[in-house]
């Protein structure tokens, strides 16, 4: 069996047994879609009640990594997490973070800017024609007069998203977006009042040409003048009323 069951202590029982699922489950020794034992094998094996084995699931499910299915074929079944749902959580943890425990303004643009500059020259390899009509598609937008703020800041995380994607690794892109959608938008609305759209717009399609030439080296730049147009956003919105 792949849960390890003689680890479990006296208190906190329903806890210990949730994590030592869990673990199982985040070190792949139990997989996808894999049937748990029943809730009596379960108290059996780890000695203790059915009630308490019943507290750990419910704690497994309210973290999504279990689910319940009824009838003769039913039970408790590992989830299959999405690319969407992970994507999700790890925005709303991001975003908890930096709502919480204070994080400097600055602090969370030179976080955004440092993962997008690692990525990059993966990006002028890999991207394809695709990327470079859903960048194009989203500086349309930024451009368009009638786009709203809140417009304008969803395209700007889909247009950096699209870089993402571009790096053609899954699992870079997946970080790479929920960073972007966690701290474009706080950036997006704590400078909106104070930014130039055509000049960001104008920063993203020389980004977009430059990945269309596959210019790493233009890429950079464009991107570092990019941080620095946001760092002199932050610079103004802390500068007092009247100067």
């Amino acid at each position: 069996m792949a849960i390890e069951f003689n680890t479990i202590q006296k208190e906190g029982l329903s806890v210990q047994i949730a994590n030592a699922i869990r673990d199982a489950i985040l070190e792949g020794r139990l997989a996808s879609e894999e049937r748990l034992p029943s809730e009596a094998e379960l108290s059996e094996r780890f000695g203790v009640s059915r009630s308490t084995v019943r507290e750990a699931l419910k704690r497994l499910a309210a973290q999504n990594l279990i689910r319940s299915e009824r009838g003769s074929s039913g039970g408790a079944f590992v989830n299959r997490l999405t690319w969407a749902e992970a994507q999700d959580n790890l925005v709303t943890t991001t975003r908890l973070l930096i709502g919480m425990n204070d994080i400097p303004f600055e602090d969370a643009i030179e976080a955004r800017f440092a993962l997008e500059t690692s990525a990059l020259p993966l990006a002028v390899i890999n991207r394809t024609e695709a990327h470079l009509k859903a960048l194009r598609s989203e500086i349309a937008r930024q451009r368009d007069p009638l786009t709203s703020d809140e417009e304008f800041c969803a395209s700007d995380v889909s247009f950096h998203s699209a870089i993402a994607d571009a790096t053609g690794n899954p699992l870079l892109a997946f970080q790479l977006s929920a960073a972007f959608e966690a701290m474009q938008p706080l950036m997006n609305m704590l400078v909106y009042r104070l930014r130039d759209r055509e000049r960001i717009a104008d920063i993203h399609e020389a980004l977009a040409s430059s990945l269309e030439k596959q210019d790493s080296a233009a890429v950079l730049a464009h991107l570092d003048d990019l941080s620095s147009y946001t760092r002199e956003l932050a610079a103004q919105r802390r500068k007092p009323r009247g100067n």
